[in-house]
């Protein structure tokens, strides 16, 4: 086994196992990237995947996650509101439009929304589609197959659930929900037609090899947008003081991630901001999306500068695997 031999395997359609990409996570930094990349190459071209998210409901989540700010259970600084009205949503999906991201997700905090609240969410989809025209996510939680068919005849396309880290480490995240509730969702979304957009948190105290069975499980489901976050410890909650990731942590994590999921659009997310440069790195490691502005409760970075270094790195904003 090495790398050249796996990177070639891969590209004529071989499936690596749990203890190749253990393998791969061993290997040099500056080889296994390379490497990477042009696996992405190959399976991807050029094009790269940019969203923008909104935070519609935030705060006074039932959910103790460790690493969210937005939990009841935990006492950040955090803002709480409720639902954002029609109009503050059809804004700001306006101007991501005119900024030519191609894609917006609707965000709500909580386990899940309520028929009621699915409902209203379904009129703000059809506005959005028919006055402004960009493709629209949600993450609404966890919905069941009913809910998450109204939203795709509005007109929604893609729906987000993260698993946030493997079947072994999550109890160490969470306690109110189990993962088998976010693989039912996502087989529930799957089943009402949505793609699926789900990956995880690095930097939970999860070791490679829960990086790695993350991975494999979304392989598994047959999910291709991997959001690929990296914690950014807020004061108040649980995880305040985890040592963060290095830029270096996190281009070895998309790289053997590319090696596993070849065709997917690997989404660099939360945290990108903490490094130097923005995830420039990572774009040449096999990372080849990316949510641009703001995120839920922290800071980004404008889609504007994200536009220029997309532009630099030769890169075609497109929808991709929709």
């Amino acid at each position: 086994m090495n790398l050249k031999e796996l990177t070639d395997q891969v590209i004529n359609g071989k499936k690596i196992s749990k203890e190749e990409a253990l393998f791969l996570y061993r290997q040099p930094l500056l080889e296994l990237c390379g490497s990477a990349d042009k696996i992405r190459k190959y399976f991807c071209s050029d094009q790269f995947d940019i969203c923008t998210i909104i935070n519609a409901r935030s705060g006074s989540c039932s959910e103790n996650c460790k690493f969210c700010a937005q939990s009841a259970h935990n006492h950040t600084c955090a803002a709480t509101y409720p639902l954002l009205s029609k109009e503050e949503i059809l804004a700001q999906a306006k101007i991501n439009h005119e900024q030519g991201v191609l894609r917006y997700s609707i965000v709500t905090s909580g386990k899940r929304l309520s028929d009621a609240e699915v409902d209203l969410m379904c009129e703000v989809v059809r506005e959005i589609k028919e006055k402004i025209g960009i493709s629209v996510c949600v993450s609404f939680g966890l919905l069941n197959e009913q809910q998450f068919r109204k939203l795709k005849e509005a007109g929604v396309t893609r729906v987000h659930n993260n698993l946030e880290t493997s079947r072994r480490n999550f109890p160490n995240i969470c306690t109110t929900h189990k993962f088998d509730d976010k693989i039912q969702a996502i087989r529930a979304a799957q089943a009402a037609g949505l793609a699926v957009c789900s990956g995880g948190i690095m930097g939970l105290g999860e070791t490679a090899e829960d990086r790695i069975d993350m991975a494999l499980t979304l392989r598994e489901l047959g999910v291709l947008s991997i959001p690929v976050n990296m914690l950014n410890p807020i004061p108040g909650t649980p995880f305040e003081n985890n040592e963060r990731l290095t830029p270096e942590d996190m281009q070895r994590i998309v790289a053997v991630y590319r090696f596993i999921l070849p065709r997917a659009s690997i989404r660099l997310a939360g945290g990108r901001g903490l490094m130097p440069d923005k995830g420039k790195s990572c774009f040449t490691s096999g990372a080849n999306a990316a949510i641009s502005g703001d995120m839920l409760t922290t800071a980004g970075i404008t889609t504007k500068t994200d536009m220029a270094l997309l532009k630099e790195l030769g890169y075609e904003v497109k929808i991709c695997n929709e």
